[in-house]
């Protein structure tokens, strides 16, 4: 299932040295400098790095933050801010923006931005995971956890990281409530498409599918309507991307609801649900259309060209005309004008944001170390201010689709 999903673009960030001239006044306190400056660039290497995983990016996401923390919490017991939250310069591009970046100097912005992009960087990871040809149960588990994760990072950060900001965000850059909305429900929704087709590929009851597939349509629309306020010119296409998602699954939900409304003998409500269904997944057709031609951030996905797509096509047609048959010869069931009201509610596979906790402080972060940090000490070297370090585009690795097998689990 290569281009099922739409991913926008990591964020890109200036390099940040930690040399802090003179403040770092002890071997201790150089070595969390030096240490703060390694781990800073490993973390940023493992987001395009293809052979990297969820125990290897979460090492290294552990490693810096435990350690950038020391920068953040209070070291001396008492409630006054951390006096080097504010001594570094952070730069970072927003995933709508293009190449124009947000700078502030702290170091909860610096935290929020690196973890938004280690949330990114698991729904990628889920995206190439399920574009394998003859994808395993394991691995659907692994793409399954890696949206859940991801929503728990997005929401964590919303909820707890970012209210803490001195500067809040812009309008349509990343970390503002619209924007960060749109990226956990997103990822719940496709979180529960993993249900779905595993409930699909099991052949569970055709209620429990429905009812999945209207929750996740409606997932899909909420994530849509938080960003219509957005530009258009930086939202327009992930916009098309929900749509036509939850048009799509609007259609699988009058298709089974269909299904469970024939062995109800309700042949003629059933056809009315699985006209509707036509209608959503013509709707949805013409989406992937629109979403194609629409220009804007991201990778585009493809996903009236998937197996998974296309079948549904099939089944709608073909449960149709089982029905239409049914009702000529059994039933005569006059057939409403209206489409039957979804009210359905999933009791089981319904996806929650995994929680997200940030690792412990560092054992290197003492009372004592932090002590030997001196910013009276930095004043003298002002005139020496390093040059203004330039945020290249991050290049991220081609996903190469491979031969389709409308599996997105077995």
């Amino acid at each position: 299932m290569a281009h099922w999903f739409h991913r926008n673009p990591l964020k890109a960030t200036a390099p940040v040295s930690f040399n802090f001239y003179g403040v770092a006044g002890s071997p201790a306190a150089n070595k969390i400098c030096n240490d703060l400056r390694t781990t800073r660039a490993r973390l940023l290497e493992m987001f395009t790095d293809v052979t990297c995983n969820p125990e290897i990016m979460k090492n290294a996401t552990d490693a810096y933050f435990s350690l950038l923390q020391g920068f953040i919490s209070s070291m001396d017991g008492t409630t006054q801010e951390n006096k080097m939250r504010f001594i570094q310069n952070f730069k970072w591009t927003d995933t709508l923006q293009g190449n124009t970046p947000s700078a502030q100097q702290d170091a909860v912005f610096e935290l929020v931005s690196m973890a938004f992009n280690v949330a990114l960087w698991y729904t990628k990871f889920a995206s190439r995971l399920a574009g394998k040809e003859n994808i395993t149960e394991a691995e659907a588990k692994d793409v399954h956890r890696s949206l859940k994760v991801a929503a728990g990072i997005f929401k964590n950060l919303k909820e707890v990281h970012i209210p803490r900001l001195i500067t809040p965000a812009e309008k349509g850059r990343d970390l503002e409530p619209r924007v960060m909305d749109a990226y956990i429900i997103q990822c719940q929704a496709e979180a529960q498409e993993v249900t779905i087709a595993r409930a699909i590929e099991l052949k569970h009851n055709a209620t429990l599918i429905a009812a999945l597939a209207f929750e996740t349509a409606n997932f899909y629309q909420k994530a849509d309507h938080t960003l219509n306020t957005l530009e258009p010119e930086c939202s327009s296409k992930w916009r098309k991307y929900l749509q036509l998602k939850q048009h799509f699954y609007m259609a699988y939900a009058y298709c089974y609801h269909g299904q469970t409304l024939l062995a109800s003998d309700k042949c003629g409500e059933a056809i009315r649900s699985l006209q509707e269904a036509e209608k959503c997944y013509s709707r949805a057709e013409a989406l992937c259309k629109e979403y194609r031609q629409t220009k804007g951030p991201g990778t585009t996905a493809k996903p009236s060209e998937q197996l998974f797509f296309l079948k549904l096509g099939g089944l709608i047609k073909n449960t149709l005309e089982k029905c239409q048959r049914e009702n000529g010869f059994i039933y005569f069931h006059k057939i409403p004008a209206e489409a039957p009201q979804l009210e359905l509610k999933a009791s089981y596979g319904l996806a929650e944001p995994i929680a997200f906790e940030l690792p412990p402080l560092s054992e290197q972060c003492s009372a004592e170390v932090y002590a030997t940090f001196d910013l009276t000490k930095g004043a003298k070297n002002d005139k020496a201010k390093p040059k203004e370090e330039e945020v290249k585009p991050v290049k991220e690795p081609d996903l190469k689709p491979q031969k389709d097998t409308g599996c997105v689990v077995s």
